[in-house]
């Protein structure tokens, strides 16, 4: 029988490299500057959240769930001051199709004949409950099919962080406890997910207090039943997030893990190149 979950989870680590790159490409910043954007401040939230940032920085920060809603504030404030948000969005999926095409250019072809069937399988997915992911499923397709194709798979990719989003949620886990479990799962320096995305000291030490309180962490550090509450969330992720991959059928599914799959590692090297080693968390895996 067909392992819809390992099948569902490889699928999403694959789905995180082919689009976490164009979130510190040089290229897009370039282009979201040009826009007007001073040092293409806020690049990241103005680029990735575009469709849903008209609906106004508290619904985006509640669909970001773990970004600090003040920065979330500022960097939709500055970018709507200078542009707009569709054409932050036209300038990222710009780079998104010179990017693939300089740095995957093998993918690009393949990419855009699976273009129609992941659509299908975004298209098929329901929509309570996974705002972000509707904000992007409605946004114009472009006609570039290799950057349509790239969408269909970041609209399944928003799906997945919808639902794993909801999972925290049902485990009254808050967004500053997520970077701090997160953090503990993959072995990342001292608090550095968290503190990306906003933490400072005093947020971190009341997070790190109630998780001591509910016996998932130790003298303020993630115990073994911190990281076995932050792998169980994982897998019921993955198994939710099984329905996309179903609906495109296992062999279409193994067809995008192979073409995909082989040219990840080299993404993930871009985003080591341009931001660091540390960023983009979904597209890593545990270190030791």
């Amino acid at each position: 029988m067909t392992d819809w979950e390992s099948l569902s989870a490889r699928a999403s680590l694959a789905s995180h490299r082919l689009i976490g790159w164009i979130y510190w490409d040089p290229g897009a910043i370039e282009r979201y500057t040009a826009l007007g954007v001073p040092d293409g401040f806020g690049y990241y939230i103005a680029s990735r959240c575009a469709p849903l940032a008209p609906a106004g920085h508290q619904a985006v920060a509640a669909a970001c769930y773990s970004i600090h809603a003040g920065f979330i504030e500022l960097c939709l404030d500055t970018a709507a001051q200078h542009t707009t948000f569709p054409q932050i969005a036209a300038a990222r999926n710009e780079a998104v199709g010179a990017g693939l095409r300089a740095f995957a250019p093998q993918v690009c072809d393949p990419l855009a004949r699976l273009g129609e069937r992941l659509w299908a399988a975004a298209d098929a997915l329901p929509l309570s409950g996974r705002v972000m992911f509707a904000a992007h499923r409605q946004a114009p397709r472009p006609d570039d099919p290799v950057v349509a194709a790239w969408l269909a798979v970041n609209c399944i990719r928003e799906w997945r962080g919808d639902t794993h989003f909801a999972v925290l949620a049902a485990n009254d886990i808050s967004g500053i406890q997520a970077g701090v479990l997160h953090n503990a799962h993959l072995n990342y320096p001292e608090q550095w997910i968290p503190r990306s995305r906003g933490a400072d000291d005093e947020a971190l030490a009341e997070a790190l207090r109630d998780l001591e309180r509910r016996g998932l962490a130790t003298d303020g550090a993630v115990n073994d039943a911190g990281r076995d509450l932050r792998r169980r969330i994982e897998s019921s992720t993955d198994r939710l997030c099984e329905r996309a991959w179903r609906h495109l059928g296992e062999a279409t599914t193994l067809e995008f893990l192979d073409l995909v799959e082989p040219v990840g590692p080299d993404l993930l090297e871009r985003i080591d190149a341009t931001a660091g080693p540390n960023w983009m968390p979904a597209a890593r895996t545990p270190r030791p």
